[in-house]
């Protein structure tokens, strides 16, 4: 029997999607539920599995669009897997060759290998960097001389005397969706950016106290997102019109935190949501972003799992960005940009101190987000991350890590 495997809809106004990579190759033995492909849509990459075992024959190339319920591939059922053989997980995919003209290359410089030199000759080509190989001595039996030495000049290559080939490779559909989408936040909405920074210190501090203890009994480490996260909450509590989006003229604003944690995968940049991070203790957003950290890493994110979103937190400082500004994620209306820690003189109570220093930025919608209201926001974050015991932990520590 001839089973037609057809694309399933990978989620809802998703129309079409395409092969990005076939992990088996044409006449392969499959078996069933085996990955058989990777199929990109405009906001995730998934596994496609074997709906059944046997003989597959592929019927679309890496690189095409397909539309969801097309044919991509057929299986013979009746086919017996060989004997004595695996079941094939990934075929080796074969290299692309491309069409590459060599660049011209310079002459390489001649080499005097007869030649020796005198103390006072190497002295001064050591310190241009120089070997007497180089040149062409004019002393007795091509001897290099002091004369020879002081004459000579390194050689600077040519403007073409490097390889001058370049590649191209089509983007996959993830990628240009995404690049849609910063150039659409960047035109359609009035963004602006606002920043702060904030004294790392007291949050150093209850790490340094409390993460071997709370990751012996937890399981997961106590991470500054966590912190991060319940202070991005009580900032979007205290003011809801950065919890909000526009639909066309109307304004929604939501009563629930569905934080959206911006992870680099190998597929790219990858933003899965948080669901309700007003009810989760530290412990559950700890918990929570190591779990859609490893669906990122593994590439088994779901578009369910992109899905929605009232805010977004972005930390370009894991990479070493030190200040930028984060594009907002539409339709959201803001987006925190985290950087990195750096040990910095600062003035408290009227002494320079070193402390570990965090610049912040909250990148926002100005159509319906104020001024003030995106500095008090930022302001509302600093606040909480300085004083976390009292405005996070509700001054009991050992309740709020659930020791």
């Amino acid at each position: 029997m001839i089973l037609e495997m057809k694309v399933p809809s990978p989620g809802e106004s998703i129309t079409e999607v395409e092969i990005a990579e076939w992990l088996v190759q044409d006449g392969d033995y499959v078996e069933k539920d085996q990955a058989i492909a990777e199929v990109d849509s405009d906001k995730a990459t998934l596994e496609l599995p074997a709906e059944e075992s046997g003989i597959i024959t592929l019927k679309a190339e890496e690189g095409d669009a397909v539309a969801v319920g097309a044919v991509v591939c057929l299986i013979d059922t009746s086919a017996k897997a060989p004997e004595g053989s695996a079941p094939k997980t990934e075929a080796p995919k074969a290299e692309e060759k491309k069409a590459v003209t060599p660049a011209p290359v310079a002459a390489k410089a001649t080499t005097y290998a007869t030649g020796t030199a005198s103390p006072a000759a190497k002295k001064i080509l050591a310190e241009k960097g120089m070997s007497a190989s180089e040149i062409k001595g004019t002393g007795k039996d091509g001897r290099v001389t002091k004369d020879d030495a002081v004459k000579a000049t390194p050689a600077m290559g040519t403007p073409t005397g490097g390889v001058r080939s370049t590649g191209r490779k089509k983007m996959s559909m993830l990628r240009r969706k995404v690049a849609e989408r910063l150039v659409e936040a960047k035109n359609t909405t009035a963004m602006l950016t606002t920043f702060n920074e904030v004294d790392m210190q007291p949050i150093f501090d209850l790490r340094t106290e409390y993460k071997e203890a709370f990751k012996t009994k937890h399981g997961v480490g106590l991470g500054f997102m966590s912190f991060f996260s319940k202070a991005v909450v009580r900032a979007l509590q205290m003011y809801p019109d950065v919890n909000s989006m526009i639909d066309g003229k109307e304004m929604i604003t939501f009563d629930y935190c569905d934080i959206s944690i911006a992870v680099s995968g190998p597929k790219g940049l990858m933003v899965p949501v948080m669901r309700n991070a007003e009810t989760l203790t530290f412990r559950g957003i700890e918990s929570e972003i190591k779990r859609l950290a490893i669906k990122a890493r593994d590439g088994k994110i779901t578009v369910d799992d992109m899905t929605g979103g009232t805010f977004t937190i972005s930390n370009g400082g894991v990479f070493g960005s030190m200040m930028s500004t984060p594009i907002i994620n539409p339709p959201q209306s803001g987006i925190l940009g985290m950087h990195n820690i750096i040990q910095r003189p600062v003035a408290i109570d009227g002494q320079v101190v070193i402390r570990p220093m965090m610049y912040l930025a909250l990148s926002y919608d100005h159509r319906i987000i104020d001024g003030k209201e995106s500095v008090g926001f930022l302001v509302a974050i600093k606040e909480a991350l300085e004083n976390p015991v009292e405005l996070l932990m509700n001054n009991d520590i050992n309740k709020a890590l659930e020791m």
